[in-house]
Order: C-alpha cells, then structure tokens, then sequence
C-alpha cells in the first residue's frame, strides 16, 4: 500500500530541521509546538525511522534525519518556489489612473462597472486630484484637463468642455426674466484655476457693463456645482460631464449661451510600466468610452 505524506508534514519538518526548534518552527508556520511536533511524529511513523533525537530543553536531527533533510529540503523549496510564482501569475493586475475628481465622480465612476464586470482580474486604484493639479507620479495613466495637447508620447483627446451659467430653481425662477442684469445683483461662482472664465464669458455674449456683484472662487469643481445646487449664487458648469446636475433638475440654466474654450481632455498613457498589455487595454476602454 503507497504511503500517503502529506506536504505540511514535510514542510514542518525541514523548518524544524533548519532551526532546531519546534518552538521556532512553529512560529514560522503560525502553528503550535505541539502541532508542529504532532506532525512530525506522524512523519516518523510514516518513514520508521527517528528523524529527531528529543532532549528536555533541545532537539538534534539523527544521523537518518540529516540524511533525509538534504534529500528532502531542495525538494520543499522548489516545490514553494513554483506555487509562489504560479500564486503570483494568477493575482489580479493593479493599474492606477490619474484624473480629475470631478470627472472621475461625474462620468468615469459612474461607468466604471462596465469595465469591472468584463475584467475582474484587473484592478483599478484612482488617485483623484483638483483640477489644475499635476497627475499622480506613481500613475500608469493619466486623464488631464488643460487647453493645450500634452507633450507626451502617447496622448489620446477625449473631447472638449464648454462652459454653462447655471443656479438652482428658486434663483432661475426669480431672476429668469431680469436679463443679464442678473448678473450685477446675484454672485458669481468660478473655479478658482480660471478666474476669468466669467468676464470671459460676457465678452464672448456681448453684455455691455459687465459689473458682478460678487464673485466668489472654489478650488474645486465639485464646490463650483455644489455652490450653485445650494442657492449660492450662478455658477459656470462645465458640460458635459455635469448633464446629471441638469437631467435630475439640480442645476438650471439661467442663459442659453455657453462659453466656449480650447480646454479639453487629454488621456496620457505612460511609457516604462510593468503590466503594458492591461494599461493598453484599458487605455482603448476609456477613449472608446468617453471620447467623441
């Protein structure tokens, strides 16, 4: 009848014949001592031989064990070896992606679980940042929003924003008929990476006098939307990624006519990583995804 060895056993004795503790041994392999000798004694019994000769305070390996050690060791260590690398060829891939919060919150979340259920293997790790900001330098892809094509050596255009004066009901329904006149009596929101986008705005329409009463500055896109939502004054909404603000009736348009600039979206892949094939893979997903 074949004997039956099972691996722990073996593993357990090769530690134990390494460090000459069971006590060791044990804490090595997350066990108890009296497991990791329960092991090895069923080993003993296995083979008939007395791998260990057992003292009050100590153990030594006989002269059989030192024998059956060098045969057996190599063994074990390529044996852990080879489930590691397998182990390690079978863990999910980690790609980590650049991109401003407002539109990671607005449009790449809200897409992202059409990525996920077609690549579960894939892992995804987002490090927002503000608008304006440098991208993450520990990224594998970026998406970046500027008014000029990055210099980088693959760069993908994703489409442009155009710039939307908005408020919430209660100011659309009060100043809705007043004309620009509107605009010298409720506050101007912005953010801050484009302090002129207002008097832009108002030359590109042609409102003569322009005189805000107040313009107030977030350094956030998110705080520009949020602001307006919450009555605080007209905001410039960039679309369009904030349709949802306007599709679930948070954000009105107070005037029709937008603001048209050169700033775009740009995805830059990064050269030198590790796990090409996935970032190029799912570099094709996001500029087939929100390009026009």
């Amino acid at each position: 009848m074949p004997i039956q060895t099972p691996i722990r056993g073996l593993r357990s004795f090769c530690i134990a014949a390494k460090c000459l503790s069971f006590k060791h041994a044990a804490s090595q392999l997350y066990l108890t001592p009296s497991a990791v000798s329960h092991q090895i004694k069923q080993l003993e019994e296995q083979l008939g031989i007395a791998l260990f000769k057992r003292q009050t305070r100590s153990i030594e390996l006989t002269s059989a064990g030192k024998q059956f050690y060098q045969s057996v060791q190599p063994l074990i260590s390529q044996l852990e070896s080879t489930i590691s690398d397998f182990t390690n060829s079978q863990q999910n891939t980690n790609i980590v992606i650049s991109l401003p919060e407002f539109f990671a919150s607005e449009l790449f979340i809200p897409r992202l679980s059409e990525w996920a259920d077609k690549n579960p293997t894939i892992n995804l790790q987002l490090e927002t940042v503000k608008s304006g900001s440098d991208p993450s330098p520990v990224a594998d892809l970026s998406i970046v929003l500027t008014n000029n094509k990055p210099n980088a050596a693959a760069v993908h255009d994703l489409f442009p924003i155009r710039y939307a004066p908005a408020c919430n009901k209660e100011i659309y329904k009060k100043w809705q008929h007043a004309g620009f006149d509107a605009l010298s009596s409720v506050p101007l929101i912005l953010h801050r990476a484009r302090p002129w986008a207002w008097h832009q705005w108002a030359e590109k329409v042609g409102v003569d006098h322009f005189e805000p009463h107040k313009i107030m500055q977030f350094d956030s896109m998110f705080g520009v939307a949020r602001a307006a939502q919450r009555g605080m004054g007209i905001a410039l909404i960039p679309l369009p990624m904030s349709d949802a603000w306007f599709n679930e009736g948070l954000l009105v348009k107070l005037f029709e006519k937008e603001l048209i600039t050169k700033d775009r979206y740009y995805l830059i892949q990064h050269h030198n990583v590790d796990n090409k094939e996935e970032v190029e893979l799912f570099a094709n997903w996001v500029h087939t995804s929100f390009s026009e």
